[in-house]
């Protein structure tokens, strides 16, 4: 018997061709979200999910803010788009003032706008590139990635990401290498913020250097947090001697903050808590809440300032997208960006992280577990796989919480959280008592 009320005009499935989804198991038993507030979605057949994942890392202020859907609107009654080739509009210029006054690091002031993550990161590889370029160093054409890294699905983004099944199937740009991952579950299982073990791991970008000829490297990408292939905290030390090295060589680093900007660490960017400063920074999701799509990349003067030579009338940069800086996506940027400051939620994650930590790590003794990690308010909760089924007994959490009311996500055998900034105590122990609840059912 359906424990449910009957779903009402459910849509035909057919025509969607779902991302990074098993359709046919997806069709086959669909979960569909109608309508959310605040921290919670409602699904088609009316019950409540809390979410625990601020929907795919970006919906950091949550859910029906009308002050976004207000600005949104009265944009579209005012500008509802302009051309940003050879043309202009004010709220472009507004929203990268008020970025740029907020900069990563303090350091990285001028912001070139995309459409999303996966833009951002091909757009900062390309600036990596042409800055190599106008410095005289052209001969600076490779780029390095890390094991198990997501920096999006454009071409260069796959190229430089260590997801394999994200790269097998496509070809990739040639003359990319990357680092090992840091992942040690033998050495750093189980904590709480950065692990002790790993900062020589960063020594990979010298043999790296060794092997292709520092003069061959443009730029290395790595994300401060590592959140799509499961939460890998990056050991004390590690990022603050890879900026070393980079700097050594005379090779860009450029940090991936499309998960971690906009205070999912308890920083307005992982470039502020962690005290390392990049050349480039990719972000995106957070920036309007998840609300319009839109990306951007924060660039140091120093770059920037590179490719502003030449004769006045030439293009600097041949690069650009017809939705770059978009009037309705900044109009929701700069609602997203006065949320942030008015209730404090850039940093806000410092007062709640030391509870969700607790709560996270209470759930080391569930079975099957092998390691919980957790940083700002993020958490990674990985299980020891089924025989011959790998991935199967997340995806049974997963489906099983979202039956019961909570909404997590799964990559492989690696359950991972990531609740709005909003989110209150109460939240988080509904969280980890259901998702507790859950692994028991799972086992």
């Amino acid at each position: 018997m359906n424990a449910h009320p009957p779903r009402l005009n459910r849509p035909s499935l057919d025509a969607y061709w779902m991302p990074f989804t098993a359709n046919r198991q997806f069709k086959a038993a669909p979960r569909l979200l109608v309508s959310a507030e605040g921290m919670h979605y409602t699904a088609d057949d009316g019950r409540t999910v809390l979410d625990g994942t601020a929907g795919l890392w970006c919906v950091n202020a949550g859910h029906g803010r009308r002050r976004i859907a207000e600005a949104v609107e009265r944009q579209l009654s005012t500008l509802d788009y302009a051309p940003s080739f050879q043309m202009g509009h004010p709220i472009a210029f507004e929203f990268a003032e008020r970025l740029a006054a907020i900069a990563p690091g303090g350091a990285l002031d001028r912001v070139f706008f995309t459409g999303s993550g996966s833009e951002s990161v091909d757009t900062a590889l390309k600036i990596a590139l042409a800055y190599q370029r106008a410095i005289g160093q052209g001969t600076r054409t490779r780029v390095i990635g890390r094991e198990r890294g997501y920096h999006g699905v454009g071409f260069g983004g796959i190229s430089v990401g260590g997801l394999v099944n994200n790269r097998r199937m496509f070809p990739l740009l040639p003359g990319v290498d990357h680092l090992r991952h840091t992942h040690d579950l033998a050495r750093n299982a189980f904590v709480q913020g950065q692990p002790e073990h790993g900062a020589d791991l960063a020594d990979d970008l010298e043999r790296l250097v060794a092997l292709h000829g520092a003069e061959t490297i443009a730029a290395v990408i790595v994300e401060p947090v590592a959140g799509s292939t499961g939460v890998l905290v990056p050991p004390k030390g590690y990022l603050e001697r890879l900026r070393a090295i980079a700097t050594k060589h005379g090779i860009l680093l450029i940090f991936d903050e499309v998960i971690t900007g906009f205070g999912r660490l308890g920083a307005p960017f992982a470039t502020d808590y962690f005290g390392v400063t990049p050349d480039l920074i990719t972000t995106a999701k957070g920036l309007t809440n998840g609300t319009i799509p839109m990306g951007a990349v924060f660039a140091t003067r120093a770059v920037h300032d590179a490719l502003m030579h030449g004769p006045e009338g030439a293009i600097e940069l041949f690069h650009g997208y017809t939705y770059s800086g978009h009037p309705v996506a900044c109009a929701a940027g700069l609602a997203t960006l006065e949320i942030y400051a008015e209730e404090d939620l850039l940093t806000r994650t410092t007062q709640v992280q030391a509870h969700w930590h607790d709560a996270m790590h209470a759930l080391r003794d569930g079975p099957n577990v092998i390691d919980i990690r957790t940083i700002g308010l993020i958490a990674g909760i990985e299980l020891e796989p089924r025989a011959g089924a790998p991935g199967a007994r997340a995806y049974d959490v997963f489906t099983d919480c979202f039956d019961k009311g909570l909404l997590i996500r799964v990559t492989g055998d690696i359950i991972a959280l990531s609740p709005p900034l909003i989110a209150e105590r109460e939240h988080i122990d509904t969280m980890a008592s259901m998702l507790g609840e859950a692994l028991r059912r799972a086992a």
